[in-house]
């Protein structure tokens, strides 16, 4: 027997981390147990980077060499030998994730095994021809740079990050020894400390971005987010319809983001850009009309509405707007809508802040009246609401709520429907909101020593500047905001120059922009800057932007504790002199005008946007320069639209005729309103220029002719095979001809024609090529009588080929004809009742551009809406929307019969059974469907039907 006192000592290995600092130079070697059958080594990691050395070692008994690497965050093994083919493991994904991942990798005789984060079930095997030994000298992380290609091999980027526990040979390795000098070596190691950064906790990242990270940073994944830049700070998206129309977009459905860079997200609207105001319109679930009954006190309907938006997205982009409404209709058969203003309602709806509203559209907050109420023009008087008066047949109660902090419309209740015979019909429309109260915001400093001030500017983390300027002064600062150390600062340093300065405690740094040519030239000039923890940028108009890289480690909050300034600074250096407009501060909208108003040496507003943004109207159009911004006009342009750039174009049939007549005096429309078009002529021509586009697969065909009192002409025709031709008819010269043979024009494809002749000079163009230049002996083309687009039905005498082709007419679509400063198609559709112009035949406005794959053989009629929901004018009466066409031909037919009754007294009694047969089958044609809306369009027009009979046997 053993007799004594034993004691057992056992103790878990020390976990002593240990930190690879550099991606170069850092290593950690430790020795092996060579001349042993297999190897065991095991060891745990964490790492940011994607890629990385984790273990080299030169296996004894020439059995070749092991690598365990990262590659893109997989883990990869690999055991290269000089005469087999090398053996290769892969295992895992997403290892750079910043997380401990256990690795044991063993080998016994000819099979090698590798376990990822202990997980047996998992683990993966390999067999090699040769059997595998242990190493001698064991590499983690890297190798050392004196080392040689046969020695260590390093084949990605050496391993930056920590290791802990690990096994060599199932034997510990005590990291307290290497750290000694005792055991093994290393190079750039922090050892007992794993100096690893989470550098995505808290995330930096905004708005919805994922972060990711390396070693040294971070990085943001945007997509999906509808924002951009470093740290997903940037939207996509403009702020406003008003900013996608300065950008030249046609209507149609955008994202807005109406706080720029913060917190709200973006908004999906229509924005009708196709006049002046340009309307932003956004879609609820239930904007149809809506039937309702069986509703009283104890059993209230409601309907909420769901805009696909939060209320704060909404209540920020009407906040932006100048004005907003959405219409509101109340259709009742004895069914009250407001009662008497002393009365309970039986109707209200409900707006922002969830607040009941007693008002009807039309009417004013705080009024419980329609807007027959306050026009004093309801049913009954003695009611403010057509519906309150509680006939028992159809009438209505519609008007606009236009009452901006009241909207949008969330809810609408209805308590009286539930009586006998009581019946009511809703519609709200869509919220519809134009004008962009903050992009045409300005402010003019007059004298360097005046500025506006605003609160503290507060971005510690992330911060962003963005305004257009314009001046014609050397130098000036546009803002500044000061903390105890830390400043924020931009300004125009010299005429070509803007700099973007900051300071975040780690000294001043400053990025600036150089154009190639002066920035004070009073001209409007943009100016974005930005300072995120990643970087500082900066940019102008659309030149190059500079960046600025911020460094890894230090101070990166922005402390400020001074006023804003704006156009001046507090540090007394030379203050702004010029305009500055739109400026917008981490998406923030600094009211510069209101500012202004009440600041000596500042004025609101700012004047001469036409010098900068005129050459944004095309095709002949105006700047008309306004108080916020500027317009186009049109008048004296062949297009329309915003920007002068949209078509007007038309299909024609062969018997189509578009004459317009020059007459005196020469200003034919003096006294016509400025949105007639432009319509003058002169009496003598010294130069004609003409434009136009045409689409046709018909020849010959007539395009245009232009007579004068002289019997002078000038024809543009397609001949038989497709030519142009140009045919000049003078009293000096005779007829001259030009032709343009470089192709066949009649191919169903859109051509771009102009003729210009200044003086003795002609020039012809065709689909933007020259075609030929000619040069009269002598020309005076006087006393021009008439143009004609199409056919000539004057009865003037043509000449045999010109007679030729407009025997035939012209089949096709025109558009945006021009001559001189003359839109006769453009007179023709949009104001025939001023212009001296006659349509003869049919004439259908379409887009050619629309049409140029279908077949123009037949005209189609092809109709444009702005409205992007596809529906007519919301605002007609109802009780016009259901008359048919049956009443109008019922009416025709009825006085045809009449006249044939008194004519031949004869048939009378057969033509009066005639007729009392088709009135009973037209009373059946002006039955509706048995749908909602239609039937209830039958009651309302009930009565109405009913005199409309009469009418039409009276007639």
């Amino acid at each position: 027997y053993l007799q004594g006192n034993v004691t057992f000592s056992c103790s878990e290995p020390q976990i002593v981390p240990i930190t690879f600092v550099s991606a170069r130079r850092s290593y950690l070697l430790l020795p092996g147990t060579p001349q042993i059958d297999g190897l065991s080594v095991s060891f745990q990691f964490r790492t940011w980077n994607k890629d990385g050395l984790l273990l080299f070692t030169e296996l004894s008994e020439n059995s070749g060499r092991l690598l365990v690497y990262l590659h893109s965050g997989k883990l990869t093994l690999l055991i290269q030998k000089e005469t087999d083919n090398p053996v290769e493991i892969s295992e895992g994904t997403n290892l750079h994730d910043g997380l401990w991942h256990s690795l044991n990798i063993n080998a016994r005789r000819h099979r090698i095994t590798l376990t990822l984060d202990n997980n047996a079930a998992t683990a993966s095997h390999a067999t090699t021809v040769s059997r595998i030994y242990s190493g001698n000298s064991y590499y983690f992380g890297g190798c050392p740079d004196n080392f040689t290609d046969s020695q260590c091999l390093n084949p990605i980027t050496a391993f930056q990050g920590c290791m802990r526990l690990i096994f060599i040979d199932n034997q510990p390795k005590d990291l307290v020894l290497v750290q000694q000098g005792s055991l093994g070596n290393f190079s750039d190691l922090h050892i007992d400390l794993c100096g690893i950064k989470d550098r995505c906790l808290p995330n930096y990242c905004e708005h919805g971005g994922k972060c990711s990270q390396s070693w040294t940073t971070f990085y943001c994944d945007c997509n999906d987010t509808g924002y951009m830049g470093a740290t997903c700070h940037n939207s996509i998206y403009e702020q406003s319809c008003e900013a996608y129309r300065h950008q030249g977009k046609t209507s149609g459905f955008f994202y807005i983001d109406s706080d720029g860079s913060g917190p709200l997200g973006p908004l999906r609207v229509f924005c009708n850009i196709t006049e002046d105001k340009i309307w932003t319109a956004v879609q609820h679930n239930n904007t149809g009309l809506t039937r309702v009954q069986g509703a009283d006190p104890e059993k209230l309907y409601t309907m909420s509405f769901n805009y696909n938006s939060s209320a704060e997205q909404l209540e920020a982009m009407i906040n932006s707007a100048e004005y907003c409404e959405q219409e509101a209709a109340y259709h009742c058969k004895k069914s009250r809508l407001l009662n008497t203003p002393n009365g309970m309602p039986f109707a209200w709806w409900v707006g922002r802040a969830n607040e009941k509203h007693l008002y009807w559209g039309g009417s004013l907050p705080g009024i419980q009246q329609c807007a027959c109420g306050l026009e004093e023009s309801c049913l009954d008087m003695r009611y403010f609401c057509n519906c309150d008066a509680d006939r028992e047949e159809w009438t209505n109660d519609t008007g606009l709520l236009a009452f901006k902090d009241h909207l949008p419309v969330t809810q609408i209740v209805i308590t009286d429907t539930n009586r006998s015979n009581s019946e009511a019909a809703w519609k709200i429309g869509p919220l519809r909101c134009y004008g962009d109260r903050q992009f045409w915001n300005a402010a003019s400093f007059n004298t360097e020593a005046s500025y506006l001030h605003f609160p503290t500017f507060h971005a510690e983390v992330s911060a962003d500047i963005s305004f257009f300027f314009k001046t014609t002064a050397i130098s000036g600062v546009f803002l500044e905001n000061l903390g105890i150390k830390d400043f924020i600062r931009v300004e125009i340093s010299s005429p070509k120059e803007i700099t973007f300065s900051i300071d975040v405690g780690n000294g001043p740094i400053g990025a600036t922009v150089q154009s190639p040519t002066p920035l004070n030239d009073n001209q409007w000039h943009y100016v974005r800057a930005e300072r995120n923890l990643k970087q500082t940028s900066l940019q102008v108009d659309s030149l190059p932007k500079k960046v600025l890289e911020a460094p890894a480690e230090g101070h990166f909050r922005l402390q400020l504790n001074s006023q804003l300034f704006v156009g001046g600074t507090a540090s007394r250096q030379k203050g702004f002199l010029g305009c500055i407009r739109s400026l917008h501060l981490n998406g923030q909208k600094l009211d510069l005008e209101e500012r202004a108003k009440m600041t000596p040496g500042v004025k609101p507003g700012c004047p001469g946007h036409c010098s900068s943004y005129g050459n944004l109207c095309h095709n002949g159009g105006k700047c008309v320069e306004k108080y916020n911004g500027y317009s186009c006009d049109c008048t004296n342009s062949a297009y329309e639209g915003p920007f002068c750039k949209e078509e007007v174009s038309a299909l024609f049939e062969a018997g189509t005729s578009i004459t317009y007549v020059f007459q005196e005096p020469y200003p034919v429309t003096k006294n016509a309103s400025t949105s007639s078009s432009a319509i003058y002529a002169d009496a003598v021509m010294s130069k004609e220029n003409i434009a136009f586009s045409f689409l046709t697969a018909h020849t010959p065909s007539l395009l245009l002719y232009i007579n004068t009192y002289f019997h002078e002409y000038l024809a543009v025709i397609l001949s038989k095979n497709g030519n142009l031709q140009v045919r000049y008819k003078l009293s000096k010269d005779g007829l001259l001809i030009f032709t343009i043979d470089s192709g066949n024009f009649a191919n169903r494809e859109l051509h771009h024609v102009k003729i210009n002749r200044e003086g003795r000079e002609l020039i012809i163009q065709v689909d933007q090529v020259l075609k030929l230049k000619h040069n009269f002996s002598e020309i005076d083309f006087k006393a021009i009588k008439s143009l004609t687009l199409g056919k000539v039905t004057d009865g003037l005498s043509l000449d045999p080929e010109v007679s030729k082709a407009n025997a035939y007419g012209f089949t096709g679509c025109l558009s945006s004809v021009q001559y001189n400063h003359i839109a006769p198609l453009k007179a023709a559709l949009r104001h025939p009742s001023v212009a001296p112009v006659t349509v003869k035949g049919s004439l259908t406005e379409s887009s050619c551009a629309s049409i140029m794959e279908a077949d123009v053989n037949t005209v189609t009629t092809i109709y444009s809406s702005s409205d992007p929901f596809g529906k007519r004018d919301e605002r007609e009466p109802l009780t016009n929307a259901v008359r048919s066409d049956s009443a109008v031909i019922g009416g025709v037919i009825a006085v045809v019969i009449f006249i044939i009754f008194c004519i031949i007294a004869i048939m009378s009694r057969f033509l009066y059974q005639h007729k009392q047969a088709h009135r009973s089958s037209q009373t059946k044609e002006k039955e509706y469907p048995e749908n909602l809306e239609s039937s209830f369009k039958a009651d309302i027009d009930l009565q109405n039907t009913v005199s409309e009979c009469k009418r039409e046997y009276f007639i």
